[in-house]
């Protein structure tokens, strides 16, 4: 048990937070590993999945060792690694999951929320708890309103409570399933992202990563541009003839 576990398999690079014995709590370690992680994806690469080892957790957060004794200068470090991990993460250039076989809180949750797709077992604990211990929640917990809306975002990251992925509404999580067939309807989403090509899979996530920070007309502005560019690559023109020609 230690550092995430990385392992590639039928197009998909599969992330496994290993630490079970403190319910796969993060050290800043974990994060420039799976940070590097996503960041060497190659073009053999068409989805990445995050998951937590053994049932209990997908991952606790932040190890609450991590917040001892932090100065100014020491917090700036610590959340700076937390910041670039996540965007990473959000930037991935192919589609993200996260199969959350078990409670996921904090810095964890923030990676929930910047994933593409969510998988959740049912039952499964969420939440911001950072307040609880006298910070605040930063970095990506800036996309939870988009998720559950801005009353119900006030109300998690104010009162550091967790909650069950069903109480969340269909904003959250993709797919809410029982445990035993968490693995199947991940690797039936997985099935369906990656047959598209790579070329446009890319060019949507960039425009998502657009359409979040900019205006109506910077946004379509950047569309049409998007539109043009795909076509310089070979697998569009292959994608539109096979789909013409579909009996």
């Amino acid at each position: 048990m230690g550092l995430p576990r990385v392992v590639d398999a039928d197009g998909v690079r599969w992330i496994t937070i290993d630490r079970p014995e403190v319910a796969n709590a993060l050290l800043v370690e974990d994060l420039d590993a799976m940070a590097a992680a996503v960041a060497t994806v190659d073009t053999s690469t068409r989805a990445v999945v995050f998951t937590g080892s053994g049932d209990r957790a997908f991952s606790a957060g932040m190890h609450v060792d991590s917040f001892a004794d932090l100065t100014p200068d020491t917090a700036l470090e610590l959340i700076t690694h937390v910041g670039d991990f996540l965007r990473a993460a959000r930037l991935c250039p192919v589609p993200t999951v996260a199969m959350l076989n078990g409670a996921c809180v904090g810095a964890a949750f923030e990676l929930s929320l910047v994933c593409d797709i969510r998988i959740a077992r049912a039952g499964a604990r969420v939440g911001l708890p950072e307040v609880l211990l006298g910070i605040p929640s930063v970095v990506d917990a800036a996309l939870l309103p988009a998720f559950v809306g801005l009353s119900k975002a006030r109300e998690m990251v104010l009162t550091g409570g967790l909650y069950a992925v069903e109480d969340l509404g269909q904003g959250y999580a993709n797919r809410i399933v029982a445990p035993e067939v968490l693995r199947a309807e991940t690797d039936a989403m997985l099935a369906t992202l990656t047959a598209q090509t790579r070329t446009v899979l890319a060019a949507q996530k960039q425009l998502f990563e657009i359409w979040l920070n900019s205006g109506i007309a910077a946004s379509v502005g950047a569309s049409i541009d998007v539109f043009a560019n795909v076509f310089t690559h070979p697998e569009t023109t292959a994608a539109v003839a096979a789909y013409r020609n579909r009996g």
